[in-house]
Protein backbone atom coordinates (compact mmCIF):
# COMPACT_ATOMS: atom_id res chain seq x y z
CA UNK A 1 0.00 0.00 0.00
CA UNK A 2 2.51 2.48 -1.27
CA UNK A 3 -0.02 5.31 -1.37
CA UNK A 4 -0.09 5.36 2.43
CA UNK A 5 3.55 6.35 2.85
CA UNK A 6 3.91 9.46 5.07
CA UNK A 7 0.12 9.39 5.56
CA UNK A 8 0.49 11.28 8.84
CA UNK A 9 2.11 14.19 6.97
CA UNK A 10 -0.74 14.58 4.51
CA UNK A 11 -3.46 17.20 4.71
CA UNK A 12 -6.93 15.93 5.52
CA UNK A 13 -8.21 16.19 1.94
CA UNK A 14 -5.15 14.31 0.70
CA UNK A 15 -5.84 11.48 3.16
CA UNK A 16 -9.40 11.21 1.88
CA UNK A 17 -8.11 11.21 -1.71
CA UNK A 18 -5.70 8.37 -0.92
CA UNK A 19 -8.46 6.27 0.66
CA UNK A 20 -10.58 6.79 -2.44
CA UNK A 21 -7.73 6.22 -4.91
CA UNK A 22 -6.82 2.96 -3.16
CA UNK A 23 -10.38 1.74 -3.69
CA UNK A 24 -11.07 1.54 0.03
CA UNK A 25 -13.77 4.22 0.16
CA UNK A 26 -16.24 5.61 -2.36
CA UNK A 27 -17.03 9.23 -3.16
CA UNK A 28 -20.15 8.96 -0.98
CA UNK A 29 -18.06 7.55 1.87
CA UNK A 30 -15.73 10.53 1.67
CA UNK A 31 -18.72 12.89 1.67
CA UNK A 32 -19.95 11.21 4.86
CA UNK A 33 -16.52 11.60 6.51
CA UNK A 34 -16.35 15.25 5.46
CA UNK A 35 -19.72 15.97 7.08
CA UNK A 36 -18.46 14.72 10.44
CA UNK A 37 -15.49 17.06 10.74
CA UNK A 38 -16.04 20.11 12.92
CA UNK A 39 -12.37 21.13 13.11
CA UNK A 40 -9.57 19.42 11.21
CA UNK A 41 -7.04 21.43 13.22
CA UNK A 42 -8.39 20.04 16.48
CA UNK A 43 -8.50 16.48 15.15
CA UNK A 44 -4.96 16.67 13.80
CA UNK A 45 -3.69 18.09 17.08
CA UNK A 46 -5.18 15.22 19.11
CA UNK A 47 -4.40 12.09 17.07
CA UNK A 48 -2.30 10.88 14.16
CA UNK A 49 -3.73 10.02 10.73
CA UNK A 50 -6.98 11.89 11.49
CA UNK A 51 -9.76 11.28 8.94
CA UNK A 52 -13.07 12.03 10.76
CA UNK A 53 -14.88 12.89 13.96
CA UNK A 54 -16.66 9.81 15.27
CA UNK A 55 -19.86 10.87 16.98
CA UNK A 56 -21.42 9.16 20.02
CA UNK A 57 -24.72 10.48 21.44
CA UNK A 58 -24.75 12.51 24.62
CA UNK A 59 -27.63 12.88 27.04
CA UNK A 60 -28.20 13.98 30.61
CA UNK A 61 -29.17 11.90 33.63
CA UNK A 62 -31.42 13.33 36.34
CA UNK A 63 -32.14 12.93 40.07
CA UNK A 64 -28.56 12.71 41.39
CA UNK A 65 -28.78 14.11 44.90
CA UNK A 66 -25.23 13.84 46.28
CA UNK A 67 -24.22 15.08 49.73
CA UNK A 68 -27.24 17.38 49.72
CA UNK A 69 -26.57 18.86 46.28
CA UNK A 70 -28.46 17.92 43.12
CA UNK A 71 -26.53 17.33 39.90
CA UNK A 72 -27.49 17.17 36.24
CA UNK A 73 -25.07 14.59 34.81
CA UNK A 74 -23.95 14.54 31.15
CA UNK A 75 -23.33 11.03 29.80
CA UNK A 76 -21.86 9.91 26.46
CA UNK A 77 -22.92 6.43 25.38
CA UNK A 78 -24.22 4.46 22.40
CA UNK A 79 -26.19 1.95 24.50
CA UNK A 80 -29.92 2.80 24.52
CA UNK A 81 -30.85 1.91 28.11
CA UNK A 82 -27.90 3.38 30.05
CA UNK A 83 -29.13 6.93 30.69
CA UNK A 84 -32.72 5.86 31.38
CA UNK A 85 -31.48 3.27 33.90
CA UNK A 86 -29.13 5.80 35.48
CA UNK A 87 -31.95 8.29 36.06
CA UNK A 88 -34.19 5.54 37.43
CA UNK A 89 -31.60 4.31 39.93
CA UNK A 90 -30.84 7.86 41.04
CA UNK A 91 -34.54 8.66 41.48
CA UNK A 92 -34.96 5.73 43.90
CA UNK A 93 -32.00 6.92 45.97
CA UNK A 94 -33.17 10.54 45.88
CA UNK A 95 -36.50 9.55 47.50
CA UNK A 96 -34.46 8.13 50.38
CA UNK A 97 -32.32 11.24 50.89
CA UNK A 98 -29.67 10.83 48.20
CA UNK A 99 -26.12 9.52 48.02
CA UNK A 100 -23.36 10.08 50.56
CA UNK A 101 -19.71 10.11 49.46
CA UNK A 102 -16.19 9.97 50.86
CA UNK A 103 -12.82 10.61 49.25
CA UNK A 104 -9.94 9.08 51.23
CA UNK A 105 -7.15 10.91 49.42
CA UNK A 106 -6.13 11.89 45.91
CA UNK A 107 -2.66 10.66 44.95
CA UNK A 108 -1.51 9.15 41.64
CA UNK A 109 1.07 6.36 41.57
CA UNK A 110 3.99 5.75 39.25
CA UNK A 111 6.54 2.96 39.02
CA UNK A 112 10.25 2.71 38.37
CA UNK A 113 10.93 -0.94 37.51
CA UNK A 114 14.39 -2.20 38.41
CA UNK A 115 15.66 -5.52 37.00
CA UNK A 116 18.50 -7.78 38.11
CA UNK A 117 18.98 -5.78 41.31
CA UNK A 118 21.89 -6.62 43.59
CA UNK A 119 20.08 -6.70 46.95
CA UNK A 120 16.49 -5.77 47.73
CA UNK A 121 17.29 -5.12 51.39
CA UNK A 122 20.16 -2.79 50.54
CA UNK A 123 18.24 -0.87 47.86
CA UNK A 124 15.14 -0.62 50.05
CA UNK A 125 17.26 0.80 52.89
CA UNK A 126 18.87 3.26 50.49
CA UNK A 127 15.47 4.44 49.19
CA UNK A 128 14.20 4.95 52.75
CA UNK A 129 17.33 6.86 53.78
CA UNK A 130 17.20 9.11 50.71
CA UNK A 131 13.43 9.52 50.60
CA UNK A 132 13.46 13.29 51.09
CA UNK A 133 16.16 13.90 48.49
CA UNK A 134 14.35 11.64 45.99
CA UNK A 135 11.12 13.56 46.56
CA UNK A 136 12.97 16.83 45.98
CA UNK A 137 14.37 15.46 42.69
CA UNK A 138 10.84 14.49 41.61
CA UNK A 139 9.43 17.89 42.57
CA UNK A 140 12.21 19.79 40.84
CA UNK A 141 11.34 17.96 37.60
CA UNK A 142 7.85 19.52 37.67
CA UNK A 143 8.18 22.58 39.86
CA UNK A 144 4.96 24.23 38.61
CA UNK A 145 3.04 21.47 40.41
CA UNK A 146 4.60 22.55 43.73
CA UNK A 147 3.39 26.10 43.16
CA UNK A 148 -0.15 24.75 42.79
CA UNK A 149 0.07 22.90 46.13
CA UNK A 150 0.81 19.46 44.71
CA UNK A 151 3.96 17.39 44.44
CA UNK A 152 5.58 14.08 45.36
CA UNK A 153 4.40 12.78 48.75
CA UNK A 154 6.14 9.44 49.36
CA UNK A 155 8.25 6.75 47.76
CA UNK A 156 8.52 3.03 48.54
CA UNK A 157 10.21 -0.13 47.30
CA UNK A 158 8.31 -3.39 46.54
CA UNK A 159 9.68 -6.78 45.45
CA UNK A 160 7.92 -8.23 42.38
CA UNK A 161 9.99 -11.31 41.52
CA UNK A 162 13.46 -12.70 42.15
CA UNK A 163 14.90 -10.31 39.57
CA UNK A 164 12.33 -7.47 39.54
CA UNK A 165 11.23 -4.77 41.97
CA UNK A 166 9.15 -1.63 41.78
CA UNK A 167 10.00 1.76 43.26
CA UNK A 168 6.61 3.45 43.65
CA UNK A 169 6.21 7.22 43.68
CA UNK A 170 2.99 8.82 44.99
CA UNK A 171 2.19 12.32 43.71
CA UNK A 172 -0.56 14.84 44.42
CA UNK A 173 -1.34 16.03 40.88
CA UNK A 174 -4.04 18.50 42.02
CA UNK A 175 -6.81 18.95 39.41
CA UNK A 176 -5.20 17.00 36.57
CA UNK A 177 -5.21 13.27 35.90
CA UNK A 178 -1.47 13.83 35.86
CA UNK A 179 -0.03 11.18 33.53
CA UNK A 180 2.47 13.42 31.78
CA UNK A 181 3.69 15.25 34.87
CA UNK A 182 4.02 11.97 36.78
CA UNK A 183 6.02 10.35 33.99
CA UNK A 184 8.35 13.36 33.89
CA UNK A 185 8.96 13.11 37.63
CA UNK A 186 9.51 9.34 37.47
CA UNK A 187 12.15 9.68 34.77
CA UNK A 188 14.06 12.23 36.85
CA UNK A 189 14.08 9.89 39.86
CA UNK A 190 15.01 6.94 37.63
CA UNK A 191 18.09 8.79 36.37
CA UNK A 192 19.16 9.30 39.98
CA UNK A 193 18.60 5.59 40.77
CA UNK A 194 20.83 4.62 37.85
CA UNK A 195 23.59 7.07 38.75
CA UNK A 196 23.69 6.81 42.55
CA UNK A 197 22.54 3.25 43.23
CA UNK A 198 24.04 1.75 40.07
CA UNK A 199 20.89 -0.26 39.34
CA UNK A 200 19.36 -1.39 36.05
CA UNK A 201 16.17 0.57 35.44
CA UNK A 202 13.93 -1.23 32.96
CA UNK A 203 11.26 1.44 32.61
CA UNK A 204 9.44 4.29 34.33
CA UNK A 205 5.67 4.72 33.91
CA UNK A 206 2.55 5.76 35.80
CA UNK A 207 0.17 3.08 37.10
CA UNK A 208 -3.53 3.16 36.28
CA UNK A 209 -4.18 1.08 39.39
CA UNK A 210 -4.88 4.18 41.47
CA UNK A 211 -5.25 2.64 44.93
CA UNK A 212 -4.39 5.99 46.54
CA UNK A 213 -7.27 7.72 44.75
CA UNK A 214 -10.37 5.90 45.97
CA UNK A 215 -13.91 7.22 45.90
CA UNK A 216 -16.74 5.77 48.01
CA UNK A 217 -20.47 6.26 47.39
CA UNK A 218 -23.20 4.94 49.69
CA UNK A 219 -26.97 5.02 49.93
CA UNK A 220 -29.65 3.76 52.30
CA UNK A 221 -33.16 3.08 50.98
CA UNK A 222 -36.20 2.12 53.10
CA UNK A 223 -37.52 -1.24 51.95
CA UNK A 224 -41.01 0.25 51.95
CA UNK A 225 -40.26 2.34 48.84
CA UNK A 226 -38.96 -0.58 46.77
CA UNK A 227 -42.23 -2.48 46.19
CA UNK A 228 -43.20 -3.13 42.58
CA UNK A 229 -46.20 -4.93 41.07
CA UNK A 230 -46.33 -8.40 42.65
CA UNK A 231 -43.14 -7.87 44.71
CA UNK A 232 -43.10 -6.34 48.17
CA UNK A 233 -40.32 -3.96 49.13
CA UNK A 234 -38.89 -6.59 51.44
CA UNK A 235 -38.77 -9.15 48.64
CA UNK A 236 -37.17 -6.68 46.20
CA UNK A 237 -34.53 -5.81 48.80
CA UNK A 238 -33.81 -9.46 49.61
CA UNK A 239 -33.42 -10.35 45.93
CA UNK A 240 -31.09 -7.39 45.26
CA UNK A 241 -28.90 -8.47 48.18
CA UNK A 242 -28.79 -12.03 46.88
CA UNK A 243 -27.98 -10.86 43.34
CA UNK A 244 -25.19 -8.71 44.77
CA UNK A 245 -23.88 -11.74 46.68
CA UNK A 246 -23.66 -13.76 43.47
CA UNK A 247 -21.28 -11.11 42.06
CA UNK A 248 -19.06 -11.55 45.13
CA UNK A 249 -18.70 -15.32 44.78
CA UNK A 250 -18.82 -15.90 41.00
CA UNK A 251 -16.47 -14.07 38.58
CA UNK A 252 -18.74 -14.89 35.63
CA UNK A 253 -21.52 -12.85 37.21
CA UNK A 254 -19.07 -10.27 38.61
CA UNK A 255 -17.85 -9.38 35.12
CA UNK A 256 -21.37 -8.50 33.96
CA UNK A 257 -22.23 -6.85 37.28
CA UNK A 258 -19.20 -4.56 36.91
CA UNK A 259 -19.84 -3.95 33.21
CA UNK A 260 -23.18 -2.44 34.22
CA UNK A 261 -21.47 -0.20 36.76
CA UNK A 262 -18.91 0.90 34.19
CA UNK A 263 -21.71 1.74 31.72
CA UNK A 264 -22.33 4.78 33.90
CA UNK A 265 -18.76 5.45 34.99
CA UNK A 266 -17.41 5.41 31.43
CA UNK A 267 -20.24 7.55 30.08
CA UNK A 268 -19.46 10.38 32.53
CA UNK A 269 -15.70 9.95 32.04
CA UNK A 270 -16.17 10.37 28.28
CA UNK A 271 -18.42 13.39 28.72
CA UNK A 272 -15.83 15.09 30.93
CA UNK A 273 -12.85 14.38 28.65
CA UNK A 274 -11.26 11.80 30.95
CA UNK A 275 -9.37 8.63 30.07
CA UNK A 276 -12.12 6.03 30.46
CA UNK A 277 -9.72 3.23 29.47
CA UNK A 278 -7.46 4.05 32.42
CA UNK A 279 -10.46 4.13 34.74
CA UNK A 280 -11.72 0.79 33.37
CA UNK A 281 -8.38 -0.97 33.85
CA UNK A 282 -7.95 0.37 37.37
CA UNK A 283 -11.49 -0.54 38.39
CA UNK A 284 -11.16 -4.12 37.17
CA UNK A 285 -7.79 -4.52 38.89
CA UNK A 286 -9.38 -3.22 42.10
CA UNK A 287 -12.21 -5.75 41.70
CA UNK A 288 -9.60 -8.55 41.87
CA UNK A 289 -7.47 -7.07 44.66
CA UNK A 290 -7.92 -10.06 47.01
CA UNK A 291 -7.10 -12.64 44.34
CA UNK A 292 -10.64 -13.24 43.04
CA UNK A 293 -12.52 -10.97 40.67
CA UNK A 294 -15.60 -9.62 42.50
CA UNK A 295 -18.42 -7.12 42.09
CA UNK A 296 -17.40 -3.53 42.81
CA UNK A 297 -20.61 -2.82 44.73
CA UNK A 298 -22.21 -4.52 47.71
CA UNK A 299 -25.84 -4.42 48.88
CA UNK A 300 -27.01 -5.40 52.34
CA UNK A 301 -30.12 -5.03 54.52
CA UNK A 302 -30.17 -3.71 58.07
CA UNK A 303 -32.76 -1.79 60.11
CA UNK A 304 -35.37 -2.18 57.33
CA UNK A 305 -33.03 -0.38 54.92
CA UNK A 306 -31.41 -1.56 51.69
CA UNK A 307 -27.86 -0.25 51.89
CA UNK A 308 -25.56 0.07 48.89
CA UNK A 309 -21.86 0.83 48.77
CA UNK A 310 -19.31 1.16 46.01
CA UNK A 311 -15.58 1.86 46.26
CA UNK A 312 -13.35 2.23 43.24
CA UNK A 313 -10.24 4.08 42.03
CA UNK A 314 -11.14 7.20 40.06
CA UNK A 315 -8.03 9.02 38.81
CA UNK A 316 -9.97 11.72 36.95
CA UNK A 317 -9.03 15.29 36.19
CA UNK A 318 -10.90 18.55 35.69
CA UNK A 319 -8.07 20.25 33.75
CA UNK A 320 -5.32 19.25 31.34
CA UNK A 321 -5.07 17.00 28.29
CA UNK A 322 -8.16 16.76 26.08
CA UNK A 323 -10.19 18.35 28.91
CA UNK A 324 -8.66 21.70 28.06
CA UNK A 325 -9.18 21.62 24.28
CA UNK A 326 -12.53 19.91 23.63
CA UNK A 327 -15.33 22.52 23.56
CA UNK A 328 -18.00 20.00 24.63
CA UNK A 329 -16.07 19.14 27.79
CA UNK A 330 -16.27 22.74 28.97
CA UNK A 331 -20.01 22.76 28.28
CA UNK A 332 -20.41 19.52 30.22
CA UNK A 333 -18.49 20.92 33.17
CA UNK A 334 -20.98 23.79 33.23
CA UNK A 335 -23.87 21.32 33.14
CA UNK A 336 -22.35 19.40 36.05
CA UNK A 337 -21.35 22.55 37.96
CA UNK A 338 -18.36 20.79 39.48
CA UNK A 339 -15.67 22.84 41.18
CA UNK A 340 -12.78 20.37 41.11
CA UNK A 341 -11.61 16.85 40.29
CA UNK A 342 -12.53 15.53 43.75
CA UNK A 343 -16.15 16.57 43.24
CA UNK A 344 -16.13 14.85 39.84
CA UNK A 345 -14.89 11.65 41.52
CA UNK A 346 -17.85 11.76 43.89
CA UNK A 347 -20.36 12.22 41.07
CA UNK A 348 -18.90 9.37 39.01
CA UNK A 349 -18.92 6.98 41.97
CA UNK A 350 -22.59 7.77 42.59
CA UNK A 351 -23.46 7.23 38.94
CA UNK A 352 -21.79 3.81 39.13
CA UNK A 353 -23.86 2.88 42.19
CA UNK A 354 -27.08 4.30 40.73
CA UNK A 355 -26.53 2.40 37.50
CA UNK A 356 -25.95 -0.79 39.47
CA UNK A 357 -29.12 -0.34 41.52
CA UNK A 358 -31.23 0.12 38.39
CA UNK A 359 -29.74 -2.96 36.75
CA UNK A 360 -30.23 -5.20 39.79
CA UNK A 361 -33.76 -3.86 40.35
CA UNK A 362 -34.70 -4.76 36.77
CA UNK A 363 -32.95 -8.13 36.84
CA UNK A 364 -34.70 -9.45 39.94
CA UNK A 365 -38.17 -8.12 39.04
CA UNK A 366 -39.24 -7.74 35.40
CA UNK A 367 -35.99 -8.99 33.89
CA UNK A 368 -33.37 -6.88 32.15
CA UNK A 369 -34.76 -7.31 28.62
CA UNK A 370 -38.18 -5.76 29.09
CA UNK A 371 -36.92 -2.25 29.80
CA UNK A 372 -33.86 -2.62 27.59
CA UNK A 373 -35.85 -3.71 24.55
CA UNK A 374 -38.31 -0.82 24.88
CA UNK A 375 -35.39 1.45 24.07
CA UNK A 376 -33.67 -0.99 21.72
CA UNK A 377 -36.82 -1.11 19.58
CA UNK A 378 -36.28 2.51 18.56
CA UNK A 379 -32.76 1.73 17.37
CA UNK A 380 -34.01 -1.31 15.44
CA UNK A 381 -36.78 0.72 13.79
CA UNK A 382 -34.41 3.47 12.63
CA UNK A 383 -31.88 0.91 11.36
CA UNK A 384 -34.69 -0.80 9.42
CA UNK A 385 -35.41 2.47 7.61
CA UNK A 386 -38.27 4.03 9.57
CA UNK A 387 -38.71 7.74 8.77
CA UNK A 388 -39.36 10.26 11.56
CA UNK A 389 -43.09 10.44 10.79
CA UNK A 390 -43.32 6.63 10.82
CA UNK A 391 -41.35 5.93 13.98
CA UNK A 392 -44.13 6.05 16.58
CA UNK A 393 -46.37 3.80 14.50
CA UNK A 394 -43.56 1.28 14.03
CA UNK A 395 -42.81 1.29 17.76
CA UNK A 396 -46.50 0.77 18.57
CA UNK A 397 -46.51 -2.34 16.37
CA UNK A 398 -43.23 -3.66 17.80
CA UNK A 399 -44.34 -3.16 21.40
CA UNK A 400 -47.29 -5.49 20.78
CA UNK A 401 -45.11 -8.35 19.48
CA UNK A 402 -42.77 -10.73 21.25
CA UNK A 403 -40.28 -10.78 18.38
CA UNK A 404 -38.56 -7.41 18.61
CA UNK A 405 -36.02 -7.63 15.79
CA UNK A 406 -35.15 -6.00 12.47
CA UNK A 407 -37.50 -8.32 10.54
CA UNK A 408 -40.43 -7.20 12.72
CA UNK A 409 -39.47 -3.57 12.23
CA UNK A 410 -39.22 -3.93 8.42
CA UNK A 411 -42.56 -5.71 8.30
CA UNK A 412 -44.16 -2.90 10.31
CA UNK A 413 -42.66 -0.25 8.01
CA UNK A 414 -43.91 -2.09 4.90
CA UNK A 415 -47.40 -2.37 6.36
CA UNK A 416 -47.52 1.33 7.23
CA UNK A 417 -46.37 2.34 3.76
CA UNK A 418 -48.82 0.01 2.04
CA UNK A 419 -51.59 1.56 4.13
CA UNK A 420 -50.48 5.06 3.10
CA UNK A 421 -50.45 4.10 -0.59
CA UNK A 422 -53.93 2.58 -0.23
CA UNK A 423 -55.27 5.75 1.41
CA UNK A 424 -53.86 7.91 -1.41
CA UNK A 425 -55.52 5.72 -4.03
Amino acid sequence: MKGFEKFYRRKLQERWDILQDEGILTKDDIKCLRNTVSSSELGNSMIENFIADYSIPEGVSFHYLIDGQEYLVPMVTEEPSVIAASSHGASIVKKAGGFKTKIKQRLMLGQIIVENFKSFEKLNEGIENEQQSLLRIANKAHYSLIKRGGGARWIRCRPLADDLLSIDLAVDVREAMGANMLNTMLEAVADHIRAVFDENVLMSILSNYATECLAIAECSIPLSVLGKESFTGEEIGRRIVQASRVAQVDPYRAATHNKGIMNGVDAVALATGNDWRAIESGAHAFAARDGQYRGLSQWTISDEQLKGRIELPLPVGSVGGSIGILPLVKINQRILKIKNAEELEKVIACVGLGQNLAALYALISEGIQKGHMRLQSKTLAIAAGAKPDELQQVLAVMNKTKEKNSATAKAAIDKIRRSKRHDRN
